[in-house]
């Protein structure tokens, strides 16, 4: 790999990974405001008004940070990426424009409305939140559609000058790939969310303030994380690891350390992968467990890495196997973790038991390593290509930038970027040090208000 593509890559892969912190609370956190603000229309209760206030301040915030971070990517196209864009313009152009005129202005304009919500009655508040909620969802699937083209290319055909265009748009936006990805990855936007609002419910608790905000909190948090820890293991996780066999094997065969063709392939919990004996080291397997989970069969004979070329393996094979499992480890932990807390809220010992608030309270940060784990294991796995089975990583860089220019821009974003990480904690700390109660309301009478 020259050292221009590597600067182009891990450019890319900084901005995205950094700018996805963003997107995926508000994406998850846009259901939680529908459901609030659903519990203040029926109910007319301030309490509830009071909660989801708070959170439209805190989903306001990451929408800001989101809008700032993502525009860059777009650019990068342009900047890094001249002949991707050039070869597959036709084809992501016509996803990011929707995304971008649909998504993104229904998003934007509805979220003033939320903004300025003391002007407007709780009926134009809950439909504007219904209306951010499904712009927030559009504008991730029109994303994951691009993104699901680049796994797995549909609906398109080849122009006289080797660029590619669309043959349907409804097969564009109905690519088979699309259906799993986008409902384990908003799947997981819910988890990211949940996880948030019961951690700072648990914050709040653990530092005797707010008390009834902080138990609503907890209870919206721990309910809507449990079940969608669920579905991120079973259906969502499952199906989208099953479609990753069933299109791109190399990639599945990588991600599992399965070096050779097996019958009977076991399921590795822990191991390190060897390349040189092409072999996983101090494993522990669950034997027959993956040729059960890909074909139903503990028999079935899987494909490793030795059925495919050398040359159509992943590049980076150890990073790719290690975030394969620190998401699916970490999956695996949530729906154990809040599972255990649904059980304490059942039997109404979750708000008294403080071991159990700390690891809810620490559990926060987890997520989004757990998604951007992820992210890894999608983009890493279908490498060396750009466009699967069709353009390479490597022919898709603009020929103009030389490595000196990508360093110095990677530098930038570095230094830029952290800047920002740093603000946004400043101001998401001042938020959560305000509370969910306007800053006249005394904060000893928020603890005895109703809710609880």
């Amino acid at each position: 790999m020259n050292s221009a593509l590597l600067y182009d890559r891990l450019q890319f892969a900084f901005t995205a990974t950094f700018h996805y912190l963003f997107p995926q609370l508000t994406m998850g956190l846009a259901l939680l405001l529908l459901y609030l603000r659903s519990r203040v229309l029926l109910t007319g209760d301030e309490h509830y008004e009071e909660v989801a206030d708070f959170w439209t301040k805190i989903f306001a915030l990451n929408f800001g940070f989101g809008v700032v971070t993502g525009i860059p990517l777009e650019f990068q196209f342009g900047t890094n990426w001249a002949r991707f864009s050039n070869y597959a313009g036709g084809v992501i152009g016509q996803t990011l424009a929707m995304e971008g005129v649909f998504a993104f202005f229904l998003e934007s304009s509805f979220l003033g409305i939320l903004l300025f919500r003391k002007r407007f009655s709780r009926r134009v508040q809950w439909f504007a939140t219904l209306m951010l909620f499904l712009g927030t969802w559009l504008s991730g699937y029109f994303i994951l559609a691009t993104n699901a083209w680049m796994q797995h290319p549909v609906a398109y055909q080849v122009a006289a000058d080797g660029r590619v265009f669309v043959t349907s748009l409804s097969g564009l936006l109905t690519n088979p790939w699309l259906f799993w990805q986008f409902a384990h990855t908003m799947t997981a936007t819910v988890v990211t969310a949940s996880c948030v609002v019961a951690a700072i419910g648990a914050y709040y608790l653990l530092c005797g303030q707010y008390l009834p905000h902080a138990k609503t909190f907890l209870r919206t948090g721990v309910v809507a994380a449990a079940i969608a820890s669920g579905l991120m293991v079973f259906p969502t996780g499952h199906g989208n690891a099953h479609q990753v066999f069933q299109y791109q094997p190399v990639k599945g065969a990588a991600f599992e350390g399965l070096f050779t063709t097996e019958r009977e392939a076991g399921l590795y919990l822990v191991g390190q992968p060897n390349l040189e004996t092409m072999t996983i080291d101090n494993p522990i397997e669950i034997p027959g467990a993956l040729s059960f989970l890909v074909y139903k069969d503990l028999y079935a004979k899987v494909k490793g890495l030795d059925a495919f070329p050398r040359n159509e393996w992943p590049d980076n094979l150890p990073l790719l196997y290690y975030a394969y499992h620190v998401m699916a480890g970490l999956g695996t932990l949530f729906a154990l973790l809040f599972g255990m807390a649904l059980l304490a809220l059942w039997r109404g010992r979750l708000f008294n038991m403080r071991w159990l608030l700390w690891w809810l309270m620490l559990c926060a940060p987890f997520p989004y390593i757990a998604t951007s784990a992820g992210w890894m294991t999608a983009e890493l796995g279908r490498q060396p290509w750009l466009v699967y089975g069709l353009l390479r990583t490597s022919e898709g860089t603009s020929p103009l930038v030389h490595s000196g220019n990508a360093l110095f821009t990677l530098i930038g974003f570095l230094g830029l970027y952290l800047l920002l990480g740093v603000l946004f904690v400043l101001l998401v700390s001042k938020l959560i040090r305000q509370g969910p109660v306007s800053t006249d309301v005394p904060v000893m009478s928020a603890h005895h208000g109703t809710g609880a």
